[in-house]
């Protein structure tokens, strides 16, 4: 009986250990940025005082709304309007 308590007790402290050290790998790679200028009509997760708050614009690709979107990737993402940016306009 000890010895399965031991043992059950021990899995448990390397399970907790386990997952403490993989957590911030998948926060990591789900890190993301305010992009402004790419959110659609109504898509918006937030905006920079037009509005306030998500889901609230009137317009695509309203330079002063932003979607978050993965990191690193903003400045790449090209709409009618131009490039995605990490201020606002």
């Amino acid at each position: 009986m000890k010895n399965s308590i031991a043992t059950l007790a021990l899995a448990g402290s390397l399970a907790s250990a386990l997952a403490t050290i993989a957590a911030p790998a998948a926060s990591a790679a789900d890190a993301k940025e305010k992009c402004y200028g790419v959110a659609m009509k109504g898509q918006n997760d937030c905006a920079a005082g037009k509005h306030d708050c998500a889901g609230k614009s009137t317009v695509s690709y309203d330079k002063a709304s932003f979607k978050l979107v993965p990191t690193g990737t903003c400045t790449s993402m090209k709409t009618p309007k131009g490039h995605g940016s990490l201020m606002p306009a």
